[in-house]
């Protein structure tokens, strides 16, 4: 059977106080002694109560207008075409509550694009925000504006420590790094070289990627007794000849690199012309479940993918910031979401539930 849900009535029963008293402490409206107060307090922890956030946020019906700045998604890179599906999806279900959602994109590559239109959204009128804080310096502007004005702002893909956010919807992104370096340490023969590439214009910039490598190396550093290199290559776009001229290179210099990691989303780039130079056993390890990405992966040309889900991202991050802006309910500072490890046997299963 279902244990039913506790009442502010059941609470009042076991204290031996009146349910005003009870409503009066759980809601923080009036004196209350601080004995009966603890009583409360411990008899509704005792109880797991918890309040009907839909009644009390119908009650205040105040309206709410909240924005969302996040990269546009490209053909290169389609991972950001979920993340709205997610935004799209809360908003559905707050339909009976007065809030409203404002999509902002900027360019994912371009500094100058995401400049314009954080000063485009500053101009506005809105009381919460959810975003992407892809390049670390010009978000870090952009956050001490928004801490200036008061207006509450929720991470969603990565999040930066130098900024007071109310919360941060996303992988571990350090973890997630290690987790990779576990994956490569698992395929990678004991004598064989391991490779990181960075596709990146200003890598210095795009600290969720830097991120991401130290974890994979401090994995990979706890194997030091390894008898292997683990080398880090910056590509600085993802130009069909660039991209080849970049990876014959490296492995002319070192041909022992067994396994590959790429730390962003375009690993198709790497798969598609890792290949011919005498290495057609590579293992490339990469991230998100774009269409090329899977196809690689079907094809035995991407050994491992990790998930990120993106469109669970936004969709707690809005709930999250509704939830605060109607309510004062303080969420968790960081809410990791679970690495999910996808191969070729599984991905289907993860396409189909995501």
């Amino acid at each position: 059977m279902f244990s039913r849900k506790a009442r502010l009535k059941d609470i009042a029963a076991l204290t031996g106080v009146s349910i005003g008293t009870v409503d009066r402490v759980l809601h923080d409206r009036g004196q209350v002694a601080e004995k009966t107060r603890e009583k409360v307090l411990r008899a509704a922890k005792e109880l797991n109560y918890s309040p009907n956030i839909i009644a009390r946020a119908l009650k205040t019906r105040k309206g709410f207008n909240i924005i969302s700045l996040l990269p546009f998604p490209t053909d290169e890179n389609s991972f950001w075409e979920k993340h709205p599906e997610g935004m799209e999806k809360a908003m559905l279900e707050l339909d009976q509550f007065p809030v409203s959602l404002r999509q902002y994109t900027f360019d994912l590559n371009n500094e100058k694009s995401f400049q314009k239109k954080a000063a485009e959204v500053m101009r506005q009128n809105f009381d919460g925000i959810v975003l992407a804080p892809v390049f670390k310096n010009e978000s870090i502007t952009f956050c001490s504006l928004l801490r200036k004005k008061k207006i509450p702002f929720v991470f969603v893909d990565n999040f930066l420590t130098e900024t007071n956010f109310l919360a941060y919807i996303g992988e571990n992104i350090f973890g997630s790094g290690r987790v990779a370096g576990q994956l490569a340490d698992l395929v990678t023969p004991g004598n064989k070289d391991i490779l990181v590439i960075n596709i990146a214009k200003n890598l210095r910039n795009m600290h969720h990627l830097n991120k991401r490598t130290d974890g994979f190396i401090s994995y990979l550093a706890d194997k030091s007794y390894r008898k292997r290199k683990t080398l880090k290559l910056n590509i600085p776009g993802t130009d069909k000849q660039v991209v080849k001229k970049s990876l014959e290179k490296v492995f002319m210099k070192y041909p022992d690199i067994a396994t590959i990691f790429v730390t962003g989303s375009k690993s198709y780039k790497i798969a598609e012309n890792a290949y011919g130079f005498g290495n057609d056993g590579v293992n490339i390890i990469g991230y998100d479940l774009l269409e090329n990405n899977v196809e690689c992966l079907k094809e035995g040309k991407i050994k491992f993918l990790i998930g990120q889900r993106p469109e669970e991202q936004t969709y707690r991050a809005i709930k999250k910031l509704f939830e605060y802006l109607s309510l004062k309910k303080v969420p968790d500072k960081l809410d990791y979401l679970p690495v999910d490890i996808v191969t070729s046997e599984n991905v289907d299963f993860f396409i189909n539930s995501h």
